[in-house]
């Protein structure tokens, strides 16, 4: 089908009201839609991935999109608010009003923003990408399963810690839907519970396992200075701290920073997630155990070759069940090294 675009007038309407007329329960019930515009055949759709901050992580699938783009014969429009949810939606305004083909975007409350994925839905073709919003009318969702990722990382916990001990969880904020499933993963690892990736833990309280105990989780809501802050408080109020886990691409690294600071790197076990150099650079180095690390190059190539297709009215690039599963990978000493070298391949040697 052909979708004309809404009126300005009547897109400025719906900015005003903030979306606010789209419920979750409204965007469970109704099916998504795909629009396909009127291409001429030799036309660049106009394509926007947007990011959930600014991070090394959305570097590399900044450099993802912008090849698809290249791949694909599009153009694309890479955004990274980094003024939390109201600067997200903010952007998610402006590219409605530019009058996109299709975006693709990482929430940052998958709950909370349901009703602006679902409407700006109405409008152009929109997917999720690294963090789902599965309330919403979103076409589809590229990235990894967050839940078996954490499981993932809470073996390396074991591995790091095999006798057991105490756990400190660090992590942006627990709104993004990916956040709270990688979290709960490595809480039911640790804990010896059988798969279940509907449950959840709420923060708050010490959780006690026969091996570990998960002292508590820490939020830094993308502050980088309070991600320094919560690790080292955490080395000074848990003198027993038996592993840290840092479970954003940045936490990592600050945590490396204060375990330096109180001369504790070794002492205290470190596991990591994502690729952040400096933390490739510490499991190199023997500081760090492992990481998790995801794909946000083919975050970002996938996400634009799906909806360069779908402008063009090609429907064969969506994903089976609405899920195109990117899968995670454990990163050791072993294979860091050759990780590395293909990250920085992609980023042209950097």
């Amino acid at each position: 089908m052909t979708h004309p675009f809404i009126s300005a007038a009547l897109f400025s309407g719906l900015a005003l009201l903030g979306f606010s007329s789209c419920s979750d329960d409204a965007a469970a019930s109704s099916v998504p839609q795909i629009h396909t515009f009127d291409l001429a055949a030799d036309a660049r759709p106009s394509i926007a991935f947007v990011t959930n901050g600014v991070d090394p992580f959305w570097t590399i699938a900044a450099a993802g999109a912008r090849d698809g783009g290249k791949e694909f014969k599009s153009d694309v429009d890479v955004q990274m608010p980094t003024g939390g949810v109201p600067d997200q939606k903010r952007i998610v305004e402006g590219l409605l009003a530019r009058g996109v083909h299709g975006i693709a975007i990482s929430p940052i409350d998958g709950v909370g923003e349901a009703g602006l994925i679902t409407q700006a839905g109405t409008q152009t073709n929109i997917i999720t990408q690294d963090s789902d919003s599965p309330n919403s009318q979103r076409i589809c969702y590229v990235g990894m399963d967050n839940y078996y990722a954490g499981r993932m990382c809470g073996e390396l916990v074991k591995e790091a810690l095999p006798k057991g001990g105490t756990v400190m969880i660090f992590i942006g904020r627990l709104e993004q839907d990916n956040a709270k499933r990688r979290r709960q993963g490595v809480i039911d690892v640790l804990l010896g519970r059988p798969v279940n990736p509907e449950s959840y833990d709420p923060p708050g309280k010490a959780l006690e396992g026969e091996k570990y105990t998960i002292l508590a989780t820490r939020t830094d809501q993308f502050d980088l200075v309070r991600a320094k802050a919560n690790a080292e408080d955490s080395i000074v109020s848990y003198p027993d701290l038996g592993c840290m886990v840092g479970l954003f691409a940045y936490n990592p690294p600050a945590c490396i920073e204060a375990l330096k600071s109180a001369d504790k790197l070794g002492k205290i076990k470190l596991v990591a997630f994502d690729e952040d150099n400096v933390t490739l650079q510490s499991i190199l180095d023997g500081h760090i155990h492992g990481t998790v690390v995801q794909n946000p190059y083919e975050y970002g190539r996938v996400s634009v070759r799906i909806l360069t297709g779908l402008a063009r009215g090609d429907q064969s690039v969506l994903p089976e069940g609405g899920f195109l599963d990117i899968a995670a990978r454990q990163i050791r000493k072993d294979n860091c090294q050759s990780f590395w070298n293909d990250k920085k391949q992609k980023l042209g040697g950097k």
